[in-house]
């Protein structure tokens, strides 16, 4: 397979994280019960993170005990937290014009931790995606709570130090390993968060079971292994550009299955976010595989 057939199969296994993270405001919307954010947060995390465990059959070693729980922290626990919280006090469109800003802080903490410099078509590709977020969901429309927005970018800030160290220190151990352990100990601090501010788990219709299994298992587990795979083959900056599809899954989904009016900048902002999305993909080449074999599932490093 070629570089540029390899770059883009890795665009494409990265981009399923993204369009599922998209679907999740509609199965929330339409199938979750409202109040209970935390635990609908916990119910999502930690089943991905034992599904994940099973099927990897490995427990963490050595260092990857205590780097289990940062990257839990930072990309499950304290993220949906965050996350959760910018709901409450930012309207959505300031919430996702804010998340929108990742392929550039996603692009300079490669540049910084892993020396992957970003060049022209990254730059470009991430203005363009930018620009067609903002159009999507009409960023400045709404007013902005001070708290809000620093716990937005908090939430920004933290999942974009998360990728870039789960890159860095997740080269020797398989992805579906490395994925499950954090996503394991992110689901177990939510337990704790939820059972203090939320109480006991409350019971569930047959219905919302069926939606949480699919933010589980979909959005949370499968969604997870990809994003974080997309990282090993593909510069950070680029993976962030693939990930402002979320903001256009929401949309577009919200306009084919509940009926929502798609206006005309919405249209042409889903255009720029693809645009920039295949401009920003040139950015990436494939990783020297001579140089950083990939790790083998079975392995033992």
């Amino acid at each position: 397979m070629g570089p540029v057939k390899a770059t883009w199969r890795w665009a494409l296994i990265t981009a399923v994280a993204p369009i599922t993270w998209g679907s999740t405001y509609f199965v929330t919307a339409h199938f979750l019960p409202a109040n209970i954010p935390l635990w609908g947060s916990a119910l999502r995390a930690l089943p991905a993170g034992l599904v994940l465990l099973l099927l990897a059959r490995r427990l963490p070693h050595g260092s990857w005990w205590w780097r289990s729980v940062v990257l839990g922290v930072l990309n499950f626990g304290g993220f949906f937290t965050l996350i959760y919280l910018s709901a409450i006090l930012l309207p959505s469109s300031v919430a996702a014009s804010i998340m929108a800003l990742a392929p550039l802080v996603m692009g300079a903490m490669g540049w910084l931790v892993l020396a992957e410099r970003p060049t022209g078509w990254m730059a470009t590709g991430a203005a363009l995606g930018i620009l067609g977020v903002l159009a999507i969901v009409g960023a400045g429309l709404s007013p902005a709570n001070p708290w809000g927005v620093l716990t937005s970018l908090s939430a920004l800030a933290m999942s974009s130090v998360g990728a870039v160290l789960n890159k860095k220190w997740s080269r020797d151990v398989p992805v579906l390993a490395s994925t499950a352990w954090q996503a394991v100990v992110g689901g177990l601090l939510l337990v704790v968060v939820a059972a203090v501010v939320e109480g006991p788990v409350p019971s569930f219709t047959g219905t919302q079971l069926l939606a949480f299994a699919y933010i589980s298992l979909i959005a949370t587990a499968l969604a997870s292994v990809c994003w974080f795979a997309g990282l090993r083959h593909l510069a950070a900056g680029t993976v962030g550009i693939v990930g402002l599809l979320n903001p256009v899954t929401g949309v577009a989904l919200g306009t084919l299955a509940a009926g929502e009016q798609l206006t005309w900048w919405q249209g042409a902002g889903m255009a720029l976010v693809l645009l920039g999305i295949v401009l920003g993909r040139r950015e990436s080449a494939p990783r020297d595989q001579a140089a950083d074999p990939p790790a083998v599932e079975g392995s033992d490093a």
